[in-house]
């Protein structure tokens, strides 16, 4: 690809120099992608160890109560990570922009914006801090009637856990959309190819989650490689140092 026709590029100056002032923010962001499937992999340990029950609210206080720190360290593990894919595709953003600015803000804006959301509104898939609240008045509670208001209250947040969202089917969009303006450069092409393999295959594991839950495992195993591939390439990306004291090579430079 030719550098001088890349959009966003001073006359004269290279795709690499451009992406010079930003190599502190790849290597951050890089490390970010590894250790966010790291610790999603720890969670993952945790709930083999003490799998928590998928339904029922009161079968799940109950266990609550009985395993209340792993649990908790399981939820956490699960959704404090989730601000690392937003430093991850700021850090995509500042790198594709050279190749199209408009589509790699729309992609990762589209991208990074439900594992923003999951700050704020902290649940996964296996649960939910809440809960442990509720599975604490339910212990304490002094009548079947008072833990029947417990347990319902729990149901309801178990379901719409377990019900599909549109934020959930952005996140794949979004990589898709990354993985799509990848091919363009920067990036190797195999990371690109893979992104859109993830993306794809997300949609339709988001879309069929508890009809066809074997697509959503292949998503997840999809999702953790392009991350770590992604990762992997931000550290591995040595922009060069500008010439002299060439001016600012792009107005993206910080």
């Amino acid at each position: 690809m030719d550098e001088r026709r890349v959009s966003g590029l001073a006359p004269g100056v290279s795709l690499g120099e451009a992406q010079w002032p930003w190599r502190g923010l790849y290597r951050s962001a890089g490390v970010a992608a590894i250790l966010f499937v790291a610790l999603l992999l720890l969670a993952l340990v945790v709930d083999f160890v003490s799998p928590p029950p998928v339904d029922g609210g009161a079968a799940t206080l109950e266990f609550i109560a009985a395993n209340k720190e792993p649990y908790i360290a399981e939820q956490i593990l699960w959704i404090l990570p989730g601000i690392l894919p937003v430093i991850l595709f700021l850090a995509l953003f500042v790198a594709l922009a050279p190749l199209g600015r408009s589509s790699a803000l729309v992609a990762t804006v589209v991208a990074g914006l439900p594992w923003a959301l999951l700050l704020a509104v902290p649940v996964s898939s296996r649960g939910s801090l809440s809960l442990v609240y509720l599975s604490d008045r339910y212990v304490a509670a002094r009548s079947a009637g008072e833990r029947g208001v417990f347990a319902t209250a729990a149901e309801a947040i178990i379901a719409e856990n377990n019900t599909p969202t549109i934020a959930g089917l952005l996140s794949p969009v979004g990589i898709f959309l990354v993985s799509a303006v990848m091919l363009k450069g920067v990036m190797p092409r195999v990371v690109a190819w893979l992104g859109l393999a993830t993306g794809a295959l997300g949609v339709v594991s988001e879309a069929l989650r508890f009809a066809a839950p074997e697509f959503y495992w292949g998503y997840g195993l999809l999702l953790w490689a392009w991350f770590i591939a992604v990762g992997v390439s931000l550290l591995r990306l040595q922009p060069g140092p500008p010439e002299g004291n060439a001016a600012p090579a792009s107005k993206l430079s910080p």
